[in-house]
């Protein structure tokens, strides 16, 4: 009985051949596919380059209300120095100012009566 015991032990084992495991290729399907990440892509790329116009828009719009406001200011600052100006004009003008300086230069006023000059300009 050990005889046959062996032969069929025998004739199993070489009859045995290991089998080559086939690979199976599982592919996890993604909840995102292909074409929605390129539009994805697309539409982020769109609002970066949007955003980066708004920023540049905004940039150059806040140096130009800078450059207006410093030119206000600057107009605000001339249009003092112009009422100083015509207010000097007028105190110097005075006819008791202009006889006062006459006297005191030795002029002689032979009309008692000093018209301004800016009578004969307009």
């Amino acid at each position: 009985m050990a005889a046959n015991h062996a032969r069929s032990w025998e004739q199993s084992y070489t009859s045995y051949q290991p089998q080559v495991e086939k690979k199976v290729v599982i592919r996890k399907k993604s909840w995102i596919t292909k074409g929605e990440k390129m539009l994805y892509s697309f539409v982020a790329a769109c609002l970066l380059i949007a955003g980066g116009f708004v920023v540049s828009y905004s940039s150059s719009m806040d140096t130009l209300n800078r450059d207006i406001q410093n030119l206000e200011q600057t107009i605000a600052n001339q249009q003092v120095v112009n009422e100083n100006l015509l207010f000097e004009i007028k105190d110097l003008s005075r006819p008791e100012r202009i006889t006062q300086f006459a006297k005191e230069h030795g002029f002689t006023i032979q009309a008692a009566e000093i018209k301004q000059a800016n009578a004969f300009n307009q």
